[in-house]
């Protein structure tokens, strides 16, 4: 089962930009996927119509999670709120409450199995305190477990925003640019963390991103967006430079710029080469099914 299915869905802002322009696409479980694009592309708009948090245009259309359909023709389900508990939204500005400790704002993310009294006092079951510990201990940052979370640097409360995706239980992850305000050395651990997200506890990641080496290093594949179209979707290691520039034009140097979070993990030898060998093949995979799905649905719509 994919754990995202996307057809022709369209988005059109007020002034008359097409923010998307029929987008289709599938993420199948345990995929972790790049969404890149210069900026104003439509990453952003994009991950917000799949978590239901904005409509697209009334026109024949559907968005899919795990099965269950969280908007569809223009309107958002009803069952928005039960399906999104599926779902953790990664902000690039962490939407961490700052004058909370770190442990609250972990904690959140248990409170759709809280029942309102706790909610109202505060009082958390000790497993979810459990779990909210083994969460920013996965995530490095258990040490300040009892700090305000203001006091934490970007990274850090990048990194807590993650472990308050683990203790949501989420099955999807989708990550809004979660790199793009902190400095390299804090983008490699972030990075890393998603990737953990993904391979150590089997949830699907979509990360949208500026850069393309980013994508290469830690995604097998890369879904390329332009003007709201989907323009490129398979393998990261076949985004060219020259590909990119054909691509996207001048505006490709954007995607190309390197960030330099280099880490001891790029050996091309050993299980780490394997696995992301088996990522490249699956994401080969996954985009042949899409393109065989797309075709039939163009062929019943046209009927």
């Amino acid at each position: 089962m994919d754990a995202i299915h996307i057809e022709r869905l369209c988005k059109t802002f007020n002034n008359g930009r097409k923010a998307l322009d029929s987008v289709d696409l599938n993420v199948g479980e345990g995929e972790m996927v790049a969404l890149i694009g210069a900026s104003g592309s439509g990453k952003s708009t994009l991950l917000r119509h799949i978590a239901g948090f904005t409509a697209s245009d009334p026109a024949p259309s559907h968005v899919t999670l795990l099965g269950r359909p969280i908007q569809q023709n223009g309107k958002v389900a009803r069952e928005v709120r039960s399906i999104r508990r599926d779902v953790a939204f990664v902000f690039q500005q962490f939407n961490l409450v700052g004058r909370l400790t770190v442990r609250t704002n972990v904690l959140i993310g248990a409170l759709s199995r809280v029942p309102l009294w706790r909610r109202l006092i505060g009082r958390f079951p000790r497993a979810e305190q459990e779990l909210a510990a083994a969460s920013l201990s996965a995530m490095g940052i258990a040490d300040h477990i009892n700090e305000r979370a203001s006091t934490l640097s970007g990274g850090q409360q990048q990194r807590a925003a993650l472990a308050r995706a683990l203790v949501q239980r989420a099955r999807i992850v989708l990550a809004d640019e979660p790199i793009a305000s902190l400095d390299p050395e804090s983008s490699r651990r972030v990075m890393g963390l998603l990737q953990s997200l993904n391979e150590d506890h089997g949830l699907t990641v979509v990360v949208s991103l500026h850069q393309i080496d980013i994508a290469m290093k830690y995604c097998a594949r890369t879904v390329a967006l332009r003007n709201g179209c989907v323009v490129y979707d398979g393998p990261s290691a076949s985004l060219t430079p020259a590909l990119l520039r054909e691509l996207y034009g001048a505006a490709a140097e954007e995607l190309l710029t390197d960030t330099t979070i280099d880490s001891d993990t790029d050996a091309d030898t050993g299980p780490a080469q394997h696995t992301r060998v088996r990522q490249v093949e699956r994401a080969a995979a996954h985009v042949e099914a899409a393109s065989t799905r797309a075709a039939a649905f163009a062929s019943v719509a046209s009927s």
